[in-house]
């Protein structure tokens, strides 16, 4: 498994000595009769990998779509980049800088995986409706240099150029998760949430997402938010681990701190041998 490099690593020291990137205090959230988050509080470092651990339906998933404004919290704020994002509209946060992947595929599967990357850039598109409805002018020309923009460096650095004319549907699942990865990327984030990116990935895949995950983070200086069931992963490319369970925060740390932690041990895997093993303990 891959390990930041000693630059990475440098980086990472330097932005911690600058505000946070993305502050979370205080959330709450609920459904009905059911908290689904009570009082999260947490910070990310510009330039670190923060990961979010905790059982199914510890309410992972609910801290990014709180993020991302799909969710609407019921107390508490968010501020990304100096600014509290906590009432802005859903489809501004893109525009922001925050960029997204999802536990279940989000692509249209009977576009080209160019055309699925392509659509992630159109945040950033500023030709007028006329010259994009002609495909003339401004707009062929804008979209000319995106596409060039995607090949020489996503593209890249996801080697997936065997593939980029290929329909999505027609590719193996593991593909479609890195195809997902490079429509984010084509945003420009300034931070990346990911949800679950490993599941269902085979040990070459995981291995190769990891990877992927720390080449965005260190050559391209995007912070990551990952959610990650795969604790081998988690321990490895992850600066700060945040632990949920039952919607609350239970403990925060290195990997190492965390790992140690009994309350996780017990809450996130069960305190027993099998549960250690897991955590690498």
């Amino acid at each position: 498994m891959p390990s930041p490099s000693t630059a990475g690593q440098k980086r990472q020291e330097q932005a911690a000595s600058k505000p946070p990137l993305l502050i979370v205090d205080d959330i709450h959230l609920r459904f009905g009769g059911l908290n689904a988050l009570s009082g999260v509080s947490f910070e990310v470092q510009e330039g670190h990998i923060q990961a979010i651990i905790g059982p199914n339906g510890a309410g992972k998933t609910c801290i990014l779509n709180c993020i991302c404004r799909f969710y609407h919290p019921h107390r508490g704020s968010i501020v990304f980049n100096g600014r509290d994002i906590s009432k802005i509209a859903t489809h501004k946060v893109a525009a922001l800088g925050i960029a997204r992947s999802f536990q279940n595929i989000e692509l249209f599967r009977g576009m080209t995986v160019l055309d699925n990357i392509k659509l992630g850039h159109h945040v950033h598109m500023h030709s007028g409706f006329l010259s994009g409805g002609v495909y003339l002018g401004k707009a062929k020309k804008e979209e000319m240099k995106v596409r060039a923009e995607i090949e020489e460096r996503i593209i890249d650095l996801l080697e997936i150029e065997a593939i980029r004319k290929q329909v999505v549907g027609t590719l193996p699942y593991g593909l479609q998760k890195r195809v997902e990865l490079a429509r984010a990327l084509a945003m420009r984030p300034k931070i990346l949430l990911l949800d679950e990116p490993m599941a269902g990935m085979n040990l070459e895949e995981t291995e190769d997402m990891a990877r992927f995950i720390l080449d965005v983070n260190e050559e391209w200086g995007v912070t990551v938010v990952l959610i990650e069931h795969d604790m081998g992963v988690v321990m490895d490319i992850s600066d700060n681990v945040v632990v949920l369970d039952f919607g609350t925060k239970i403990a925060q740390g290195t990997p190492e701190e965390v790992s140690k932690n009994s309350h996780v041990i017990e809450a996130y895997l069960g305190a027993d041998d099998a549960a250690h093993s897991k955590l690498g303990l």
